[in-house]
Order: C-alpha cells, then sequence, then structure tokens
C-alpha cells in the first residue's frame, strides 16, 4: 500500500519538514466494542508506543522533538497541515497520518464521535507541543532537525513505506 503523500514549506511561523506527511486509507479494522484497541496493539507491535486517545487540537500546533501517529478509530474529520495557509485534507475511520516533526496541523472539523489515538516512536526522548510565535524559529528548526528516524512504520512495520520514505 502506497500511502498519499504531503511535503510543506516552512513558511516562516511554522516550520514544516522535509519528510513527507504520510496518510494511509483505510488500513484499520476497528472492533465495535473498543474501535481504538486494534489501532493501540498495531502501533504496539511496530515500536510506536499508544500514548492518548482524543482528537486534534482546534488551533495550530506542531512538534519539534518528536514524529507523530494519528490512528482514526472512529468518525471522520477534516484536519489544516502545514500551517496557516497550507491544505485541508479529510480523513476517517481506518485511516493513519504519520507526521514528521515540525509540520503543522489544527483540526478544522469533526464528527461527534471522532476518536483518534495518538502514538509516538519508541526511541522518542521526550515530547513537546509548540504553537507559532512561542518558540523561536532558529530553534525550532534546529530541534526538528535532530528528531531520530523511527525504526518502523506504525502501520507496516520495518519494510513499510515511512522507511523508505523518509531516508
Amino acid at each position: 500500500m502506497r500511502p498519499d503523500t504531503h511535503i510543506f514549506q516552512d513558511d516562516g511561523e511554522t516550520p514544516n519538514s522535509r519528510l513527507p506527511l504520510l496518510h494511509y486509507k483505510g488500513v484499520l479494522q476497528a472492533d465495535a466494542r473498543d474501535p481504538a484497541a486494534a489501532c493501540e496493539a498495531l502501533f504496539e507491535k511496530n515500536g510506536w508506543p499508544p500514548a492518548w486517545r482524543d482528537s486534534v487540537h482546534p488551533f495550530l500546533h506542531f512538534h519539534t522533538r518528536c514524529h507523530e501517529a494519528l490512528g482514526i478509530a472512529r468518525g471522520s474529520g477534516r484536519v489544516q497541515f502545514g500551517g496557516a495557509r497550507g491544505p485541508i485534507v479529510a480523513f476517517a475511520a481506518g485511516d493513519v497520518v504519520v507526521l514528521p516533526a515540525g509540520v503543522g496541523h489544527q483540526r478544522i472539523e469533526s464528527s461527534r464521535d471522532l476518536l483518534i489515538v495518538g502514538a509516538y516512536p519508541d526511541n522518542t526522548p521526550q515530547r513537546d507541543q509548540q504553537r507559532p510565535g512561542t518558540i523561536d524559529h532558529a530553534e525550532a528548526v534546529k530541534r526538528i532537525a535532530s528528531v531520530p528516524m523511527p525504526g518502523a512504520d506504525p502501520v507496516f512495520g520495518k519494510d513499510g513505506p515511512l522507511v523508505k520514505e523518509w531516508r
């Protein structure tokens, strides 16, 4: 399976990344009793321990110390990626979006039942959340460049598309 890929340039406020965002469509199978459980097990198996169940924040933010995987366990929505002038991308239950460190994102709209599993690679020493203007831009770019590459794709493991796309 080949994910949709998007590369976002630094816009002077949101650093973004030279690495592409990966959007896998329809790769998760949900259990009606606990729609997030299968996603959590898949992420865990591939070295991306699940960290939270919730939604995407409705304000623009990015991470300078970690990559992030978003597994859409239930519902649907639209997220703006890449900063204040970036494209708005639709997602639905079964999708996984993998964001390289630095890529801006904010929820634009969602169904009431939206449930997302968030995960980070197990080689992530620490996580953060920044908003444009809350961190020196040059410092943010420096931090992003030092984030280690994940050892595996959160969906397809050591031979997954992320491993090839991000090298």
